[in-house]
Parts: structure tokens; sequence; C-alpha cells
């Protein structure tokens, strides 16, 4: 596990400074504590920040091939190297180290660009070949490991996080309004946006070709055709989900330093941490965290895992110290983010950090199985599907802006009102800036936004082409395009490595997810039974009956009840100051409103006052601090303008690492 970074110039630029690769990689320095290794050579850079897991002594970075014109860098772990090895090796390559990365500029030599098809593996990789002047940059399939680039003065910029490629730009600090408008309706910032203009996020399952000052980006994976396979029997198919997880679960075990699972006590987790005690000799470490308000609810369940396989387990209670939490995390946010459960996932990774380098987790069981609740919803909702289209739009243009915010049923109604699939886009909007919600914001930032692209266009496209005919798979390939990378895996990947801990996730091993994927949807949504033949494999593999039937709760945080005891006050001290009323996003009348209402507890307005406060936590940490009232016109400033706002990108992010909630 690493972080990775680099730049390629023109051919008429300068040469690439050194010392600017180490000061992109000083910015990742959590992601790999344990060494550096920097190629600088004329017009290309590349530099990296190891987290040692493999052939800790050899497996130093950036690596080459025999004669040295072809080097790479990689962030994450490829779980097949030992068979790409000796494969190589049979071809007649010379591997000198047992690091997965060495497998990687000797695949390019045999395969060309194809290589990227033959890792099994989470990874974000950056690959020069010097004879073509040609960098490749590819990410893993579903999207574990993140990559960012830009270009900027002629050259192209590349890193695990976005500081890296502020270090070396400053320039680049510019806000991407359009994307806020995304933020502010999912709680993310979905690839290949970010939040800053010129940064681009690579999607998961592509490569990009740079030479020549030319950027070009292809697919080289995705998910395959929904319903296509037909198991023979209701066994049949058990035995072969066992077989093929198991072994994911097997390989991604390998590891030459302490390795342990997260174990929230829900099935996911629990069938992983099943799996891994049937791999081992020895007990595997699991790690749980609960809160003081709900401790019974969510640790007992957990600890009824680890009693059933003998694990050494560990776990912690959080206590709601917002302040100091806050001040940390926010650090590691480098854009917006509304998913309030990054607060118990850190825990959960410093917990786990303290006893191992490597954790396992259940991460991607929902969107291939159907766990979310709100695919019911949405399943149970489709009866609306009968209404006339005109009907909808009458209500939602003639009678839903004049009921008052409080009306009992307002939101389920327009949700009804609209057809699908934006009926599931509307339902899991936080705010939607152009009618729901429109009241919250600013006059002036809703005309402007009226001239953008919808927020949720991208997410259209994803429904529209996923390779699906019936409306369940088609929900699970939106998911698994969207809020699978943008959201989960965007939580743990930032979370986990601001504790530099290593997460792996076995269910999302690819050749599994295809296999999923191919199943029938009455395979994973069964009379109102989410994850239907994951549920009934947990059990085959030994997970108690009592975490099978419990209630389905998201790994998030009692908000509403914080928001209103320990955070109360330096809540409102946040939301309603000047500075952040007079950002321009929203409307300061209608905030005071939002906040009053549940202090109050008239409402539960926990998720718009999280929005709200991560996005207010983002200025302050990565927008310049000079004249701040007028940052959100910062897309609109001329670069000249800019730069007297930012005179580096390190010196501003260091005036802003650490954020008062005051």
């Amino acid at each position: 596990m690493c972080g990775i970074a680099g730049i390629v110039g023109s051919l008429a630029g300068p040469n690439v400074d050194r010392a600017v690769i180490a000061r992109m990689c000083h910015e990742m320095i959590h992601r790999g504590p344990d060494d550096e290794g920097i190629y600088a050579k004329g017009k290309i850079g590349l530099g990296m920040r190891r987290l040692s897991i493999i052939d800790l002594a050899g497996g130093r970075q950036p690596i080459h091939n025999e004669d040295k014109t072809i080097w790479a860098v990689l962030n994450g772990e490829i779980y097949n190297f030992p068979e790409l090895s000796k494969s190589l090796m049979r071809s007649g390559h010379h591997l000198h180290t047992r690091c997965d990365t060495e497998v990687i500029p000797h695949l390019y030599e045999e395969f060309g660009t194809a290589f990227v098809k033959k890792l099994r593996g989470m990874f974000a990789l950056a690959l020069y070949d010097e004879r073509q002047c040609k960098l490749l940059l590819a990410r893993d399939r579903l999207g574990e490991k993140p990559l960012f680039y830009a270009l900027s003065r002629e050259r192209l910029l590349f890193g695990s996080e976005i500081k890296a490629l502020l270090a070396a730009a400053p320039e680049l600090i510019e806000v991407n309004r359009e994307a806020l408008l995304e933020f502010f309706t999912f709680g993310y910032v979905s690839d290949p946006h970010t939040s800053f203009v010129g940064i681009k996020k690579l999607p998961p399952g592509h490569l990009l070709e740079y030479r020549d000052g030319k950027i070009e980006i292809t697919q080289y994976w995705d998910l395959p055709a929904y319903g296509t396979s037909q198991p023979g029997s209701e066994e049949d198919c058990l035995a072969e989900l066992e077989r093929r997880l198991a072994e994911a679960v097997s390989i991604q075990m390998n590891s030459d330093v302490p390795l342990g699972a997260f174990l929230s006590g829900g099935v996911d987790s629990s069938t992983v941490v099943a799996l891994m005690s049937r791999a081992s000799s020895r007990p595997i470490k699991t790690f749980s965290i609960g809160f003081t308000s709900d401790e019974s609810s969510e640790l007992r369940y957990a600890r009824m895992v680890a009693q059933r396989f003998a694990t050494d387990h560990h776990e912690c209670i959080i206590h709601p110290n917002f302040s100091q939490t806050l001040e940390s995390l926010t650090q590691s946010l480098e854009e917006p983010f509304a998913d309030s459960s990054i607060i118990p996932t850190y825990h959960v990774s410093r917990l786990a950090r303290q006893h191992v380098t490597v954790a396992l987790s259940g991460d991607g069981g929902d969107e291939l199985f159907a766990g979310y609740d709100r695919y019911l919803v949405s399943q149970r909702r489709r009866r609306f599907d009968f209404m006339p289209s005109w009907a909808g739009r009458l209500y939602r243009h003639r009678v839903h802006p004049w009921l008052p915010r409080a009306t009992r049923g307002r939101n389920f109604a327009y949700n009804a009102s609209l057809p699908s699939p934006e009926r599931y886009l509307d339902s899991i909007c936080v705010l939607d800036y152009s009618a729901r919600n429109r009241q919250l914001f600013s006059d002036d930032f809703c005309a402007w936004a009226q001239g953008q692209p919808a927020a949720t266009e991208g997410f259209r496209r994803h429904w529209d082409r996923a390779p699906a005919s019936d409306h369940l798979s088609r929900l699970l390939y939106l998911d698994t395009k969207t809020y699978l990378p943008a959201d989960i895996l965007t939580k743990v990947d930032r979370m986990s490595m601001a504790t530099s801990l290593e997460v792996r996730a076995p269910i999302l091993d690819h050749l599994f997810v295809e296999y999923v994927t191919a199943l029938p949807a009455r395979w994973k949504l069964r009379g109102g039974v989410s994850k239907y033949i994951f549920r009934n494999l947990s059990e085959r593999v030994g997970v108690p009956r009592e975490v099978l039937d419990r209630p389905k709760r998201g790994f998030s945080m009692p908000l509403e009840h914080w928001m209103r005891k320990g955070l109360k006050e330096e809540l409102s001290m946040t939301l309603l100051e000047p500075r952040t009323l007079q950002r321009g996003y929203f409307n300061p009348a209608a905030v005071r409103l939002l906040v009053e209402d549940h202090f109050s507890g008239r409402r539960d307005n926990s998720s718009e006052m999280w929005l709200l406060l991560m996005v207010e936590l983002w200025h302050r940490n990565f927008l310049p601090t000079v004249r701040e009232s007028t940052v959100s016109a910062l897309p609109s400033l001329t670069h000249a303008q800019r730069e007297s706002h930012v005179p580096s990108a390190r010196a501003s992010l260091s005036a802003t690492s650490t954020p008062r909630l005051n």
C-alpha cells in the first residue's frame, strides 16, 4: 500500500524537479510512513510513499524492467502476483524481488496496455515507457484505490491525493461549482469530477495514456450483463459462491505483516471473518466499535461472531468528542463529503492499526446482493408508475411549492409524482437545489444552477447504459458505478490511510463480482428479503442466526441525538456564524430555520445539517483564507487574482490544516 505521485513534462518545457516530486510525496506521508522512492529523469518524475506489506526488504519503488526503460509505481495490492511472476519468468523475464509491483513493467513488455487486464487486485498505478515517451495510468475495476490527474502548464500531474497535485501546481485551487451541485444532491462527488475545476478522477476500470501532450482514456473493464447465468439449483449456486469467495478471502490474506478484519456484526463482515477463520491456523484478530448511546445493539452481534469463530477480538466505544475528531478527519477529506460514517470508520481503523497493518472488510455486499433498504422501497414504489406524467408535473410545479415545509407526507408525495428512475434518484438525494429544497439555497445560487446540467445527469447515463433488463439490476449497476466508489470506498480509503492501515475487500474481487452480477435478480431480492442468497451463504459458513435475522443498520452514527446534545453549541456556532452564511450557496434565514427546527425537536434535519457542516469545513481546510466571503466566486477569478489568494499550495494548506469549529 502506497501513495503515488508524478509529473510528465512537455518536450519543450524544463526538466522535472526532483524536489517537487518529493514535495508531492510528503503530502501523502500518512499513506506510506515506511519508505520513499523517487525516479526523476528529464521530463519524467515518479514518486511513492510506501506502507510495507509484501517483501519488506526488497519491495522498494519505483521499480523497473531489466534495461531500466520502463518504470512503475503502484498503490494497492496485486493478489495474483505470485502466479504472474512465475509466468513471466517462464517467458524469460528476470525478476529480482517478491514485490507485486515488479510484475507490472514486465507484463507491459509482454502485453502492452492490455497488461492491466491480467491484474487481480485493488490498485492505482503509473507506468512510464521511456522509449515511447508515454505515461500510463490505471485504476482498479471497482475503484478501491483513488487516482487523480490534471494538466497544468503543459504538464500532466497525477497522485493518490489531491494535496499531492496542489503541492506541485497551486494554481489548481479553483472551486468547481458544478461538482458542488452534485455534492449538495448526493453528499459526494463522483468520477470523473472533483471539487476543483482542473483536477479529475480517473474512473474505475479505466486506463489513461498520455503522450505528446494528449490524453486518451479507455475503459478496460465493466460489469458483465446481469441475469445471464442460471444455476442448476440453489445448492449449486451456494457451492459456487462459497468456493469463489473463500478463494478471494484466501488470496487477500497474503501479507508479511500482521493482518485482521473489521467486524461490524453485520452479514457481510461476519461472512468474511468466518472464511478467514477457516483459512487461518491462528485466531483472526477482529475489530469493532460502538457508541455510548447504542452499545448493546451493535457490539452484541459482533461479540457473537467473534465468539463463534474464536477470534482475538478488540473493541472500543466512541464518545462524541466532535471538535477534536473533525479537526483531524476533515484534513483527510480533500473534497466535501457528507457520509457521517467517516467517524466510526476512522475509529475502527485507528483501533485496528494498533494491532495490525492490514484489515479485511465486508464492503461491496450491499451493491452486489441488493442489501440496502432503498431497493425494497424502490420496488414497492413502482406501483406509482401508472400515474400520468402530466399529473406528476402538475403536483411538482403547482402544488408542492406552496405546501409548508412541515406538511406531513410532502416529500413522499413529491417522490411518488416522479417517473422511474428519477424517483430512485430523488430518494437518494440529500438536498435537491432545483425543487424540494430550493428554499434552502440562495436566489443567486439557484439562478446560476438553473443554467447548469442537472446533477443527476451522469447518474442517468449509468442507468441508461446498464447491461440489464430488469429494474433492480439497473439500480445495482447505478450504485456500483456511483455510490460504491465515490462514497463507500472513498470513505474507507481516506479514513484507513489517515491511520496508515491497508483495507482489503474480498467481496469486491472482480472474479467474484462477475459471477454474482450474472445471477438473476431473484437470487438477490426475493419475497421482501434482501441479500437472499448471500444470507444463505452466511448461514452455510457458520454465521450465527441472530446476526442474519437482525435489522439492517448502516455503519453510521446517532447523529440526530448527538446534534441535539454534545455537538449543539459548536454546530450552531459553525453553521450560523457570518462567514458561513456569506458563502453564497445558502439562504441565511433558511439555514437558521433548519437549525432551529432540529434543535427544537420539530424535525430531524441531521443529514442536511451534517452536509452543511462538511462543506463549510472543506472551505476552511482547502480554500484560501483571505477574503473568505468571496471564496464561492473563485471560479470566475482570473489567474492573476487567484494567485493573489494562493501564494503557494503548501502555504495555503498549512495555514488551514487545523480547522476550528468555532
